[in-house]
Order: C-alpha cells, then sequence, then structure tokens
C-alpha cells in the first residue's frame, strides 16, 4: 500500500530539517507522484535541491513558492519579467524575506541589462548601503505606495531567471560603503532576529559562549545596531574579522568581502550554506564553522579558537 501524501511530506520536511536531503528529495518526489501540482511541495523541493549545489533545478522549482504565499507584490497589477528583452521598459525589484535574502540576491541587480529604468525596492536600513548599485532604490515602509513600473520581479527569482549554476553566481565583492579608520579586533553577533522560524537553533545562547576567544584575540561586540546597514559596514571593514550567526551580518560581510566566520547550526541549516563545506560559493571572504550535533556551539568555539590565534 502507498505511503500517503501527508505521510511522505512529514518524512521529508523531517529529513531536510535534518540536511538528510537525499532523503527529503525522494519524499517529495514520492509526495508530487500522488499530487504532482502541489506547489508548497514543490517549493519545498527546490529548497532541497538548492542544498545539494543544484542551482538550476532548485531555483526553477522555487518559484512556485509564489502560487501560494501572500506577498503583497501579488495584488500590485504589475506583470511579472519573465527574462525576455527589456527593451527600455521598466522593472520594478521587488524585496523579498529576510535582511540577509536583500543582501544576497542585490548582486544581481547590476546584471540587469536594457531597462529604461530599475526600481529595487528595499527594507529602509538597506537603503544608503543599495544607493551604490547604480539603480533607484526605494525604501518600502509602513503604508509606503509601491512605484509603478512596467514589470516586476522578485528578488529571489533573479537566480532563476539568470539561469544561476554553483559556477556563474555573479561574484562578491559588489557592495561599497566607506570605511572607518581601521581598528582591529574581531566582531561578533550571537543572535539573529528573534522572529526567524529557527533563531532558537541558529543563534548563541549566550554571548559567553564565546568566552574562550576573547583568550586569544579582543572581541568587539556588534549586536547592537548603530544606525543603518551602511554605518555597519563602515564598522566591520575596521576590523579583523567578524564571527557571526547565520544572520544578515554574514551576508554583508561577505558582499564587502570582509572577512567574515560563520557559525552554523547542525538542524534546519540554511540552504544557502549546503553541506560538508566550510566556504561559501556566494562569499568567498566568509568561512563556515557547523555544529557537529545540534546544541552544540561549544565544539564550533573550540574549532575556531586554534584557528582564530593563528591570526
Amino acid at each position: 500500500m502507498a505511503e500517503e501524501f501527508g505521510a511522505l511530506v512529514e518524512r521529508g520536511i523531517r529529513a531536510a530539517h535534518a540536511m538528510d536531503f537525499p532523503t527529503a528529495e525522494r519524499a517529495y518526489l514520492a509526495a508530487l507522484a500522488q499530487r504532482p501540482d502541489n506547489a508548497p511541495v514543490i517549493s519545498a523541493l527546490g529548497l532541497v535541491l538548492l542544498a545539494q549545489g543544484r542551482y538550476r533545478e532548485g531555483f526553477l522549482l522555487y518559484e512556485a513558492r509564489k502560487a501560494f504565499d501572500r506577498d503583497p507584490i501579488n495584488q500590485s497589477g504589475m506583470p511579472e519579467w519573465q527574462g525576455d528583452d527589456l527593451a527600455g521598459r521598466s522593472l520594478l525589484v521587488w524585496r523579498e524575506q529576510g535582511l540577509g535574502d536583500e543582501i544576497q540576491m542585490a548582486r544581481y541587480v547590476p546584471q540587469i541589462r536594457g531597462a529604461g529604468e530599475v526600481i529595487l525596492v528595499c527594507s529602509p536600513p538597506l537603503e544608503r548601503l543599495f544607493s551604490g548599485l547604480g539603480v533607484r532604490v526605494f525604501p518600502l515602509t509602513d503604508g509606503a505606495a509601491v512605484p509603478r513600473a512596467d514589470l516586476h520581479v522578485r528578488n529571489l527569482s533573479l537566480p532563476a531567471l539568470f539561469e544561476t549554476t554553483l559556477e556563474t553566481i555573479p561574484p562578491a565583492p559588489y557592495l561599497t560603503a566607506p570605511a572607518d579608520a581601521k581598528t582591529g579586533g574581531v566582531g561578533f553577533v550571537w543572535r539573529g532576529n528573534p522572529d526567524h522560524p529557527n533563531d532558537a537553533g541558529r543563534s548563541l545562547p549566550s554571548p559567553e559562549v564565546l568566552a574562550p576567544l576573547q583568550e586569544v584575540a579582543e572581541l568587539v561586540d556588534l549586536q547592537t545596531p548603530r544606525g543603518d546597514f551602511l554605518d555597519t559596514a563602515a564598522r566591520i571593514q575596521a576590523l579583523d574579522l567578524v564571527i557571526t550567526v547565520d544572520t544578515a551580518m554574514a551576508h554583508l560581510a561577505g558582499a564587502l568581502g570582509v572577512p567574515c566566520w560563520v557559525m552554523l547550526p547542525a538542524w534546519r541549516t540554511d540552504w544557502r550554506w549546503m553541506t560538508g563545506r566550510t566556504d561559501s560559493p556566494w562569499y568567498p571572504s566568509l568561512k563556515l564553522y557547523r555544529q557537529p550535533k545540534p546544541g552544540d556551539w561549544e565544539s564550533v568555539v573550540a574549532a575556531m579558537k586554534p584557528d582564530l590565534a593563528a591570526r
């Protein structure tokens, strides 16, 4: 007797969270054999393929998210750009998901050719940082009217439109910021947005977890924001290194080319960090340190300490 659709989906979710992506893929494919048009499962399968580095397939499947999400761009009435010749038409690039996603996908904006105007919609803290991309930047505040354009595209749809593979990711660094005077030291961020669905897993329980690193380096607390992301960019460029959990700070450092070590959880690791790698194809200046098991940040810090001392 065939396994029920709901059981297959649940098995896929559990396997994906545990980073057993081959098992998750098999479960989702079996579920789709029963319901081929189920957009949430198609989208989930896309994320599983992305985590395995299969970007051409994964990003195309991830487009299925647009069939069931409640993004307000769906009600804009603007046609969606399908990658065809823009021929002088205006294009609105819509922000999607978190600040880190916005920073990661900003690399594609300079790749857009032929538009009469490109309007990049972003979160307000990113407005000044994105001003160097050579397009009109529109910070979307509560209640603000979205600018009109001939076409729109979501920022996370750009990798599919540009047929991105591991080898063709637009390179970093691609953002710039005025640098503060060099101060040295190692900046750290120990927790992310508490509203993130896996924040309890990706954030440290306390900054004290990093205490062993103070024996070999001067640590500078970057947790409390001072100004917007351009101000933060100036701060981190004055440091020798940034150490952070999986937050927008990792993307900011990578987009600027700042050396950064990222501490990754063993459960529900984000797709963009893949598996088994200590480097990132998205950001050459990043080094990845992974938990050997969920909750074991002490092993991560123990692995970083001799590397930090060697610097």
